[in-house]
């Protein structure tokens, strides 16, 4: 396989990095904790956290979970939204020798006992908003020790105590629940700091993270991200990202806006993981779906790094305060997560004067597979070329390499790709190819300069009468008309065409009719392309991150057909 990608990379980006330059992801951190002492790490609610705190207090937390008895490789879970809680519990787990369970707050107790029972979590840090889940959920799960956050707890005395009473009494956001054998966070550190820490012996091949993620099947399962994984994943987007760093406006402390939450891969190395790396201060956003507070916290800074998703892009574009924000210092604002659409990349450049450098990722791939150059002028519609040390083939569904152009499934190896699925050999089995390749269940195609671009997953073609509509493409189309805030296609059984699509339609123009937009497309697309059934909806599902939720909306479509 010829890696053509390699003559088109920016200069001064090496062809491949040297996963085995730091013995452990901690090694690591603790080059930066040093490095940057007197900087900024972290900044949320307005209180900093400069990185020789963050170094005290992660060492402290690590010398309480070995003070409980916790052994290399114990899992342990972190169960918050953005806050500075969450990179010190980060550092202290993977210091401890244990490693990290990341977990949505957002989850019902049914799910949360799911993970942490597959898991085998033993210790888990959990914000008390959340703990009355935690709470339902622990009597059936192997956890022994559970350590409970409350918002205020780094903000200060003075201040914490107040945004704890207005969380807890005002706002009423703190659920009753009890769990007797609970440790405060702030009582942890306290115990901590008297205990003492021994630095843990920690392998390369240890694993780091277990990301659970539904994969390219829908089970969900865990990803084993080993140390190795997460220090060659650092090494190449910080490669990767250095022209876009050294880029003017000139700056020696980068500050990156963490509005997507830390529990998700995207966040996790992209903007902490690399924070650290670059000694960079990650401004925390708590609650990254509170668009006039997103505006109002980002308003404090002139920011350089601004990793994000499509939703989010787009919802911010669309608030009347979007405009109060400085972006002269905005060095790249980076898309990942979901596909971009060419309208909100359009406006993005438009009102910032810096196009979106779209990536691509997984949670098993740590995640960074792919990313545009940072010297675009504007959106290129694909997801970019290959990073150091990383190899993509596009192959059809018997595993054979197809030429450029040819549609097909984008494969991925590179020492950022997981160890495994947790416990589920079988899985693993049916994700590699017998040459080491990782199949993303992503279908793309390379062009001659080795960029790629992604046509849709597997999972969400629609077959119309034998015909494949892949919906990124009817939703791109749908988008340019102007008067859709957001859409979504899903396919839905038919009896005549054996499957169409039903599209879901945030508008942002009352007058806009079914007719209308069934006209508009009709023109742009093929028929069989075009949806056969549109609703117009106040709001679409998304996840915790802002994904739409196909699945969900492709459930419910079903079932009503059904009906």
């Amino acid at each position: 396989m010829e890696r053509l990608w390699l003559r088109h990379y920016p200069p001064g980006v090496p062809a491949t990095i040297d996963p085995s330059r730091y013995p452990s992801l901690v090694a690591m951190l603790e080059e930066g904790f040093k490095a940057y002492a007197d900087r900024d790490a972290c900044v949320c609610m307005g209180k900093a956290l400069t990185y020789a705190e963050l170094d005290e207090t992660s060492r402290a937390f690590a010398a309480w979970l070995q003070s409980r008895g916790l052994k290399r490789g114990a899992r342990v879970a972190i169960m918050m939204p953005n806050v500075l809680q969450y990179p010190v519990a980060i550092a202290g787990i993977l210091r401890a020798g244990c490693t990290v369970v990341n977990v949505n707050p957002l989850y019902k107790p049914r799910e949360l006992e799911f993970q942490l029972t597959d898991a085998g979590v033993e210790a888990i840090i959990v914000l008390e908003n959340f703990a009355a889940v935690l709470q339902q959920a622990l009597p059936r799960t192997p956890v022994k020790h559970v350590v409970v956050a409350s918002l205020g707890d780094m903000l200060g005395s003075v201040k914490g105590m107040l945004v704890n009473i207005v969380v807890r009494y005002v706002k009423k956001m703190v659920p009753a629940y009890a769990i007797p054998e609970a440790t405060m966070f702030n009582d942890a550190l306290a115990s901590g700091r008297k205990s003492g820490f021994t630095p843990a012996a920690i392998d390369a091949n240890d694993i780091a993270f277990l990301q659970y993620t539904g994969g390219t099947t829908g089970i969900a399962k865990g990803a084993m991200l080993t140390h190795r994984n997460l220090v060659a994943n650092m090494l190449q987007v910080e490669a990767w990202n250095q022209p876009m760093v050294d880029m003017p406006p000139r700056t020696d402390h980068l500050i990156i806006v963490t509005a997507l939450p830390l529990y998700h891969i995207f966040a996790l190395t992209a903007c902490f993981l690399f924070g650290v790396r670059a000694g960079a201060m990650c401004l925390l956003i708590t609650n990254p779906r509170d668009i006039a507070g997103v505006i109002k916290d980002i308003r404090h800074y002139k920011v350089n790094f601004f990793p994000a998703v499509n939703t989010l892009y787009n919802a911010l574009l669309h608030h009347p305060d979007f405009g109060k924000i400085d972006w002269s210092m905005l060095k790249v604002a980076i898309g990942g997560g979901m596909a971009v659409q060419k309208s909100v990349a359009d406006a993005w450049v438009k009102a910032t004067g810096k196009p979106i450098i779209e990536g691509y990722g997984l949670s098993e791939t740590s995640p960074v597979l792919t990313c545009n150059r940072g010297d675009i002028a504007e959106w290129t519609g694909t997801i970019g070329l290959p990073l150091p040390s990383t190899e993509i083939s596009i192959r059809d569904d018997d595993g054979h390499e197809l030429g450029n152009g040819e549609q097909g499934e984008i494969c991925a190896r590179g020492p950022q790709v997981m160890a495994g699925y947790w416990q589920r050999p079988d899985e693993t089995a049916k994700a590699m190819t017998d040459d080491g390749f990782f199949r993303t269940g992503d279908i793309g195609v390379m062009d001659i300069q080795g960029r790629i671009r992604i046509v849709d997953r597997k999972k969400d073609m629609i077959t119309v009468s034998g015909f494949k509509v892949f919906p990124n493409e009817v939703e791109d189309v749908a988008m340019s008309q102007g008067g859709l805030m957001e859409c979504a296609l899903v396919g839905v059984p038919d009896e005549h065409s054996g499957e169409v699509g039903k599209m879901f339609v945030v508008k942002k123009s009352s007058d806009l009719t079914q007719a209308e937009l069934r006209t508009f497309l009709a023109t742009r697309l093929a028929s069989y392309k075009v949806p056969k059934y549109i609703e117009f909806r106040s709001e679409l599902p998304k996840t915790s991150v802002g994904k739409i939720l196909r699945r969900a909306l492709r459930d419910e479509a079903v079932q009503q057909t059904v009906n």
